[in-house]
C-alpha cells in the first residue's frame, strides 16, 4: 500500500517524507489557500520533496477550462498528478488528458458506479472519500471494498486512492481490502506509529538499564 500526505504544508510534507514511507501528495484548493506561498511556487517545492505523484486540483469547472488548467498543471513537473471532480465533463476532461499521458486523480468519490465510470475513463487514481461518508451515517469502508471487489473483477488498471481519511482504523481497513494508496493528514500519520505499549515498554527498559548502572 501507498502512504500519501494530504496537506500543502511543507514542514509537515517534509517531516513525514523523512520517515522514509512517504510515497505521494495530495492537495486541494482549500488546502493550497491555507499556506503563504503562490500555489505554482509551493507546488515545485512539493515536488521538490516527493519524489512521486503531487495531486493538483483543477478550479474550472467545464471541459474547456478543466483541461486547459489540467495541461498547464502538468507541464509545471512530471509528478503533477491533475486533480478532477467526477462530473460529466471533468470524465470528459480525463479522457483528453489521459490520451496525453497525462497523470488523473478522479477526487470527490461517493459511490462504486462514479468509480466505475472513472476507470473506464482510464484515470490514474480514483478518490472515494470515506471520512464524508460517515459524516452523513453512511459506512464509507463498504464503498472502497465495493470498488476494490469491481476492479478486481474487471482487472482495471485505476489506482483505488482513499481519502478523507479521519483515524488510524481508516487505513488498517484499507490495508486489509487491498486500496492501493491511503492519502492522509499528517496527524493520522503520526497516530499510526504512536501505540501505549510501545511507550510503555521504553519506560520500563530505560528503568531497569539505569537502575543496573551500565554503560554503552
Amino acid at each position: 500500500m501507498k502512504f500519501f500526505i494530504d496537506t500543502a504544508n511543507l514542514a509537515q510534507i517534509k517531516e513525514a517524507a523523512e520517515l522514509g514511507v512517504l510515497d505521494g501528495v495530495t492537495t486541494n484548493p482549500s488546502l493550497l489557500v491555507k499556506e503563504t506561498k503562490p500555489y505554482k511556487e509551493l507546488l515545485l517545492e512539493i515536488c521538490q520533496i516527493v519524489d512521486g505523484p503531487v495531486s493538483a486540483e483543477v478550479t474550472a469547472l467545464d471541459y474547456e477550462g478543466m483541461v486547459k488548467e489540467g495541461r498547464m498543471l502538468a507541464s509545471m513537473h512530471p509528478n503533477i498528478c491533475v486533480k478532477l471532480p467526477t462530473t460529466r465533463d471533468g470524465l470528459k476532461a480525463c479522457v483528453t488528458l489521459r490520451k496525453e499521458e497525462i497523470l488523473v486523480n478522479m477526487t470527490l468519490v461517493f459511490s462504486p458506479l462514479q468509480a466505475l465510470l472513472c476507470a473506464k475513463a482510464d484515470a490514474t487514481f480514483v478518490s472515494p472519500f470515506v471520512g464524508r461518508l460517515d459524516d452523513v451515517a453512511t459506512d464509507g469502508m463498504d464503498l472502497i471494498q465495493q470498488i476494490v471487489t469491481i476492479f478486481g473483477n474487471y482487472g482495471f488498471s485505476t489506482e483505488v486512492l482513499v481519502a478523507s481519511v479521519r483515524h488510524p482504523i481508516h487505513v488498517v481497513q484499507a490495508a486489509m481490502m487491498g486500496a492501493d494508496v491511503v492519502t492522509m493528514p499528517f496527524d493520522v500519520i503520526d497516530k499510526l506509529i504512536k501505540h501505549p505499549l510501545t511507550d510503555i515498554g521504553i519506560a520500563r527498559f530505560m528503568a531497569d538499564w539505569k537502575k543496573g548502572g551500565q554503560q554503552l
